[in-house]
Order: C-alpha cells, then structure tokens, then sequence
C-alpha cells in the first residue's frame, strides 16, 4: 500500500491480487454483483474480482481483447480483434460461451478493436487501431443492439478515451498519438455525433491519453500512460489534478466500489510492441481511495431492447 498526499486529499492506494497484466484495460464496475471487471488484452483474458468474498475468476478468448461493456442480460458484450458479441459470464470456471453479435472489416493488415464504451441510450462505440507502426487508417463504430455498425469518424491511428457526459449530449474521444481529447456534441436519441473540436491537448503532460471515465461531476479522467498518472479535466477542458501512481504505465481508470468513490486503474508490462518492462509495479490493478471522487453506474448495452 502506498499513501500519497495530493491536492490536500490524502489518497490510499492499493494493488488488488498479485497478477500483472500484460494489457490491463477496460475497468468496469458492475453495481448488480457489486463486482470489477477489466481484461488483459494481449493474454485474451477477462478478468472478474469480487471484493467482499475476494473471488477472482478468468474467462479466456480467443483473440485479443479490445474491450468490453456490461448488458442488460447480465452477459458480457466483448470486442474481439474485428468481432463483438456476447460472453456469457454465468458459465462454469474454465468454460467459455461467446455468441457472435457482428463484425468489422479492418481496411489494412495489423489492425483490432481497441477502447470502447456504451453511451447513455446502450449502443456500444469502440475504435480500432494499427498496430505500430500506426497509420491514420482506424475508425469509431457505433454498434446497435440489432447487430448494425455504422462508422462515426474516421482517419484514426489509436483510439482511446471513450466517455460520455452525465447527460449523454457530450462524447469524448481521442486518438492517442495526437495527444489530443476530442469533444462533439452527442445526440442520445438518434446517435449522432457533430461540431468535433478539441477539448484538451495532454502535449504538456508528457503522454497521449489513454482510458477515461466521467464522474458523476462531470469530470473528465485520463489515463497518462506515459507518465505513471492519472489527470482530472473539468466539463470546460481546463485541467483540475493530476495524480501520481505507483505504475509506470497505467493503461484506463472507471470508478467503482460500493459507494462509487473508489478509481481503479488497469496498467500496462508488455504491449508487444512499444512497452516492455520487468518493472514489478507495472501490469497491476490498482484501488485508489480518498480522491474525493463520486461515480456513477455503468451504463448497460441494451441487449434486450
């Protein structure tokens, strides 16, 4: 456990197991099993941690892992290297049910789903990336519960930093190697996205942005994997903390546990191609406790509608 004192706030932060994960990301916060759920991307793992019984079960797929979302049903939607469908996650330990929801056609070799996220009406968005060397060839999909993919924006090389406001009218996203958060104004009825503009440029903070989640505030948090830390932007753009952390590469954040006021952090140890280290820190699940942070449920993919 390590104590840091930042912004007058004394923060207890925690690794949770002794697992190191090679691609730690997606860290979801399921309130109805009161349970973390996040991935390790290159092992093609998901992961599920139970906090008041300390259960800690795997799920292993069969391609890298992207991202994931919580639905409606109870399953797990899951986006796999150019497919998404469901992991059935009530299965006996060591049994894995996937069913095949849709697919995506990569333009170029090297490429997978990366970050995505369930905005506040349950369509899931996730963005794809080429595997470095990167070219501007990804794209944002949106996925409706029917199974239908449309493309929101184009001409991306990482996607990450996926995340709606609390009312769902604003989205955010990045390409990670511009170093630059982008805002548009979001439509939670029809799902449209428009008037795209810069919302921060992280240039300053030494790291593109990684994985982000939104308070209940309203605040932006981003992942600075470059930097082992963790920055708070408010509605406005304008930078409000930054967090050091025990990780020199800290890969996405959401915030969880039973009152909502705890951030957990994914990390990175070896991507396989940019980011390899024998740091022990590195690869570990962080809980971070007395940011003064409140969240807010996780919004479920509407399988059901």
């Amino acid at each position: 456990m390590l104590d840091l004192a930042t912004n007058h706030t004394m923060l207890q932060i925690d690794s949770v197991g002794e697992q190191r994960d090679r691609l730690g990301e997606c860290p979801l916060w399921d309130e109805r099993l009161q349970a973390l759920y996040w991935i390790d991307s290159k092992r093609c793992l998901v992961h599920r941690w139970t906090p008041a019984s300390g259960e800690l079960r795997h799920w292993l797929l069969p391609s890298e892992i992207g991202s994931i979302a919580l639905c409606e049903s109870g399953r797990l939607l899951v986006a796999l290297q150019s497919d998404l469908g469901f992991l059935d996650v009530d299965q006996a330990e060591g049994k894995t049910v996937l069913t095949h929801l849709a697919s995506v056609s990569h333009p170029e070799p090297r490429m997978r789903l990366n970050d995505g996220r369930t905005d506040r009406a349950g369509r899931f968005l996730v963005g794809s990336l080429q595997l470095a060397p990167a070219t501007p060839v990804g794209s944002l999909y949106q996925l409706q519960p029917t199974g239908e993919l449309r493309t929101l924006d184009q001409g991306v090389r990482v996607s990450n930093t996926l995340a709606f406001s609390p009312n769902g009218r604003q989205m955010y996203f990045a390409d990670s190697l511009s170093h630059q958060i982008r805002i548009y104004d979001y439509d939670p009825a029809t799902g449209n996205a428009s008037n795209q503009r810069v919302f921060a440029n992280t240039s300053d903070l030494g790291s593109g942005p990684d994985g982000a989640a939104v308070d209940a505030q309203g605040g932006l948090w981003v992942a600075l994997v470059m930097k082992g830390q963790l920055a708070r932007f408010k509605p406005d753009g304008a930078l409000d903390r930054v967090l050091d952390l025990p990780t020199p590469y800290p890969s996405c954040v959401c915030v969880g546990g039973a009152e909502l006021d705890t951030l957990y952090v994914t990390s990175l140890s070896d991507t396989g191609n940019t980011i390899k280290t024998d740091d022990p820190r590195a690869g570990r699940l962080l809980a971070i406790r007395g940011a003064g942070v409140k969240g807010l449920p996780e919004v479920r993919f509407a399988d059901r509608s």
